[in-house]
């Protein structure tokens, strides 16, 4: 059967597509990469289809296109999430030179075309299910730290004994509701084989507690298979990102935070409570803190190497080995200390 052939360039705000008109030619459009920007997009390409098979290739970036690829899949189309090594290796034999959002939707388009199809697996209901319990904790989280701010602020005055009543009653709550959440994402782990495992690889961390694993897993179990440790990394924002501009504006790299702020933060805390407990992390921390490395810095290199370390124990199925942690960080070091491209990959970096 005839199909209709489409590239999409995702980015955080917009995505750039690419497909080709009656006459050949290629036509571009661009859409919102939100909801209602991706139920356009579905709508859009059934009308220019013509009712063949719709066939759609985009990267697989970890970080904007999820919800895209599931929005797609939903609509029967044809999936295939290209790794971004692939698709750079195809634009340099295509003699791409130039490197923009509109070129890029193009390429994946002739990729679309040319190269063999593999069909995207869409995650699990119940790794999607698992997912959405722990966002919607962590927003619950949020709200009641707001709510106990409210409470001190009423502590410091003479406040209304029925609002502080009504502030402690909606903590409560919202902490029942949490615990219920919480049980049924562990319920739902637990029922599935390898995230059951997964689960247990995690808490093998000095650092990692139950709700820390839940809340790590549920991010990083939706990802492609096929993602190494550069972009998880890459995914949760942990990523250096230089500033420089003309001849006289240089500011020293900072993390990029375009990624994933829900595995950012569920990373934040067992970095800092592994820098204590697990011997392997806290010679590391050590190291860094000896070259004059802040404490914020330290936490934000810790988190990048326990993602590196996590996804290794994910593919070996093995348990987390404090040793290896301190070994693997510690084999670029040269006479003078840490080496220099791990301090400036974690360099004035801000959380989160």
């Amino acid at each position: 059967m005839e199909r209709f052939c489409v590239g999409i360039d995702v980015s955080a705000k917009k995505l750039d597509v690419a497909y080709r008109h009656s006459k050949g030619g290629i036509e571009r459009q661009t859409f919102d990469n939100e909801s209602i920007g991706h139920a356009e997009l579905v709508r859009h390409l059934r009308k220019r289809a013509g009712g063949k098979v719709i066939r759609v290739v985009l990267e697989s970036t970890g970080v904007y296109g999820l919800d895209l690829a599931l929005a797609l899949d939903g609509a029967s189309f044809e999936v295939m999430v290209v790794n971004p090594r692939a698709s750079s290796n195809f634009a340099k034999a295509t003699m791409q030179r130039s490197k923009t959002d509109r070129l890029d939707s193009a390429m994946l388009l002739e990729f679309a075309e040319q190269m063999t199809f593999k069909r995207w697996q869409a995650p699990s209901t119940v790794q999607l299910q698992v997912r959405t319990i722990s966002r919607r904790v962590y927003a619950l989280i949020r709200t009641i730290r707001d709510e106990k701010n409210r409470m001190h602020a009423a502590n410091q005055v003479d406040g209304t004994t029925i609002v502080k009543r009504s502030i402690r009653d909606t903590i409560k709550q919202l902490e029942r509701q949490v615990r219920k959440l919480r049980a049924a994402a562990l319920e739902l782990i637990e029922g599935e084989p390898q995230l059951a495992r997964r689960y247990e690889l995690l808490l093998s961390v000095k650092g990692i507690g139950p709700i820390s694993a839940i809340a790590i897993l549920a991010e990083l179990a939706v990802l492609p298979s096929d993602m190494n440790n550069r972009q998880w990394v890459a995914h949760a924002g942990l990523d250096p990102r230089e500033f420089e501009s003309g001849t006289s504006i240089k500011m020293p790299p900072r993390i990029s935070k375009r990624g994933n702020k829900y595995l950012r933060s569920a990373l934040y805390l067992p970095a800092r409570v592994a820098c204590r407990f697990e011997p392997g992390v806290a010679s590391v921390a050590a190291r860094l803190r000896a070259s004059g490395k802040k404490p914020l810095q330290i936490h934000v290199a810790v988190m990048r190497k326990l993602l590196h370390a996590i996804h290794a124990m994910f593919e070996s199925g093995q348990e987390f080995d404090g040793t290896r942690f301190y070994l693997r960080a510690a084999a670029a070091v040269g006479t003078s200390g840490i080496a220099s491209s791990a301090i400036s990959e974690v360099s004035t970096a801000v959380f989160p």
